[in-house]
């Protein structure tokens, strides 16, 4: 069981899109008005454990899954956008007037396609391995949202500490630009791997 907390870790703690919006949540100053996006990250995971765990990998598969990264390419370049917008909207203190809330963390992670493919191995092989079903899936998976809901948490957290040495508004502005990139960067690689290479592969 320890091997599930250590999968969850590493799969949900390493920079993606969710964590590097967090890291950007916390350098603007943001975290403590941004919970909500934390949880909503938590939630959607927990709605993929409790899907995938009672009905199946069959649901996400195949052209589920390229349709779900289409969307979830587009939503990440929406969000990349917004920063991006912000960096020219700074109010007086140098933190930018968008928050991201509950909304915007749950419907990222549901369109985010390495979520489902992140919970596919824990809900096929290490919960039946270690013989977790009916109730006790519910409980890990309530376990393991709140685990998810700690990762951009901690990138928030992490953004707070380094947001603290930056008070001039144009280093904010230029930071903000640098994570609308990557961010774009991010959805692009995504499109690839998830849209474009099986669509190419179903074509031949």
């Amino acid at each position: 069981m320890l091997g599930i907390i250590l999968y969850g870790l590493g799969v949900m703690y390493t920079p993606g899109p969710v964590n590097l919006l967090g890291l950007n949540v916390g350098i603007n100053g943001q975290a403590k008005r941004s919970v909500g996006f934390c949880l909503g990250v938590g939630s959607a995971m927990l709605f993929y454990l409790l899907v995938l765990g009672f009905a199946g990998a069959a649901w996400i598969g195949g052209q589920a899954l390229v349709v779900l990264s289409a969307l979830g390419c587009g939503y990440i370049l929406y969000l990349a956008y917004k920063i991006a917008r912000a960096s020219a909207e700074l109010e007086t203190d140098g933190a930018p007037t968008r928050v991201f809330n509950f909304r915007d963390g749950l419907v990222m992670q549901l369109l985010n396609p390495k979520a489902p493919v992140a919970v596919l191995p824990i809900v096929t092989l290490q919960f039946p391995a270690a013989d977790i079903h009916g109730t006790s899936l519910v409980l890990w998976a309530v376990g393991l949202g709140l685990l998810a809901a700690g990762a951009p948490g901690s990138y928030m957290a992490l953004g707070g500490l380094l947001g603290q040495g930056v008070t001039n508004p144009g280093w904010v502005k230029r930071f903000n630009v640098i994570m609308a990139l990557l961010l774009t960067g991010v959805a692009l690689s995504i499109g690839f791997e998830h849209v474009w290479v099986p669509l190419a592969s179903a074509a031949d």
